[in-house]
């Protein structure tokens, strides 16, 4: 139990890189700052967050980190103690495995109780894959829904489709969705396949990384070319029915 008279520390929500992009490349300063400055982290994978905190802050001493991990493994009666360092005063930082906290990432727990015992939380300025590929898509962003992953068996795969399909084009609504980079290539055949001719397909893939691409077209168009490669490369993808 915190003292009261004791500051609460603050949680920040720290974005990280999607691949091995050097970090002040697609960073700002402040990143850089915040994990020069904080000690205790809440992690998805803690191999990749010690990488990239060595990548961003390399004169850090990895010895004096306190890492949690929270994934499918964790614990749900484990997690409540993550915040303890908040309730002694310490600043806390989530780092993603990709990109932005808390978003279609398993934080978002962690940020709901931060707000449940009046804790600060600070979300950093940095890169969202969501925002980019809907900027570079062309297709609205007045109104836009993420859904996520979508389901791995193939026929309510289908089904999610041909619903989010008939919802775009009713409200006029991007509808945006990601997969495991290793199932892209079957989410592709799959969405050739159901979506209507006319309904509009942006690939999203590798933003920032080299060999970045991001293509709007036709699902009609995209049968007719040959197959993007995809496999293993963060991908979003983004549907807008005509």
């Amino acid at each position: 139990m915190n003292n009261p008279e004791t500051p609460k520390g603050k949680l920040y929500l720290i974005p990280t890189t999607l691949g091995d992009t050097a970090p002040l490349e697609v960073l700002p300063i402040s990143i850089k700052q915040a994990v020069e400055e904080i000690d205790h982290y809440i992690v998805e994978n803690e191999k990749s967050a010690r990488h990239f905190i060595k990548n961003i802050a390399p004169r850090k001493s990895q010895p004096s980190l306190h890492i949690e991990q929270l994934n499918k493994f964790t614990e749900p009666e484990l997690i409540p103690s993550f915040l303890d360092p908040c309730l002694q005063g310490f600043n806390i930082g989530i780092l993603s495995e990709a990109w932005s906290p808390a978003v279609a990432d398993p934080g978002a727990e962690v940020v709901r109780l931060a707000h449940q015992r009046n804790i600060r939380v600070v979300p950093l300025v940095g890169p969202s894959s969501l925002i980019l590929a809907l900027m570079g898509s062309g297709l609205n962003g007045q109104n836009f829904c993420f859904h996520g992953y979508l389901p791995i068996d193939t026929q309510d795969k289908k089904r999610a489709l041909k619903a989010m399909e008939k919802e775009s084009r009713q409200k006029n609504q991007t509808q945006l969705f990601i997969e495991t980079p290793y199932r892209n290539d079957k989410l592709y055949e799959d969405l050739i396949k159901t979506l209507a001719p006319s309904t509009l397909l942006c690939i999203a893939a590798a933003i920032t990384l080299e060999g970045e691409f991001i293509k709007t077209m036709t699902v009609d168009e995209w049968g007719k070319k040959s197959t993007p490669e995809l496999h293993k490369k963060p991908a979003i993808f983004l549907l807008l029915a005509q």
